[in-house]
């Protein structure tokens, strides 16, 4: 099992580094989107450090969506996922390498560069800690939570709009708890709470995304 993860890991990094402007548009448009935020509010570091948290979070959320759409898509056109399939390996253990290739290449470097656009907009070093901990819990679960809808919006007319209405509602508790960690870090309150409930879902996602995106796949292609 731990070579067939590694290996469809190592294959859709692979791949995906032959399309390098693919990998960099949701890193690019999440520093955009964020250092747009000072123009349109203004310079004012306290108006900034307290719409900061949910700021970066939403803009986090936003960028992990845009490439969803193409989490199976390649593999479908090119008959390559209908292989996989009908394999004898566990789907759902290929399924979950492509997610963790996914949040390597998309997740991560938010995760990375978000230090830097937490200092922009005005936050502590203690809040840009929470701020750097909870998006390194929480877009993995936004990924995992995405690849099931994308599982099921595979080939249909429209999927990307289709695949957004699916999602956006379960993508909100992750905003609220991860948003709201980095707000009582600067407020000084305790994040201990919000830490749990956001290792819960990554714990949930982890073992049911999987299984649940496996299926979907099936579905898709029947």
């Amino acid at each position: 099992m731990i070579a067939l993860l590694r290996w469809v890991i190592w294959r859709d990094m692979v791949l995906a580094m032959r399309r390098k402007s693919e990998v960099l548009t949701a890193l690019l448009f999440f520093v955009i989107v964020v250092s747009l935020f000072p123009l349109g509010v203004g310079p004012e570091k306290n108006t900034l450090a307290i719409i900061a948290p949910g700021v970066l979070w939403v803009a986090a959320l936003l960028a992990s969506m845009l490439s969803l759409n193409r989490l199976f898509a390649d593999d479908y056109h090119d008959g390559t996922l209908e292989q996989l399939v009908i394999s004898s390996q566990p789907l759902a253990v290929i399924v979950f390498g492509k997610i963790m290739s996914h949040w390597f290449l998309t997740g991560l470097p938010l995760v990375l560069i978000s230090p830097v656009l937490g200092m922009q907009l005005g936050l502590d070093s203690d809040s840009i800690v929470i701020l750097l901990l909870t998006l390194l819990i929480g877009t993995p679960v936004l990924s995992l939570i995405g690849a099931v809808g994308a599982g099921l919006t595979l080939g249909v007319r429209g999927g990307g709009v289709l695949l957004s209405l699916l999602i956006l509602p379960l993508y909100i508790p992750v905003l609220i708890f991860g948003s709201g960690a980095v707000e009582s870090a600067r407020t000084g309150l305790g994040v201990e709470a919000h830490f749990s409930i956001l290792g819960a879902f990554l714990v949930a996602a982890m073992l049911l995304a999987p299984i649940g995106a496996a299926a979907a796949l099936r579905i898709s292609l029947d």
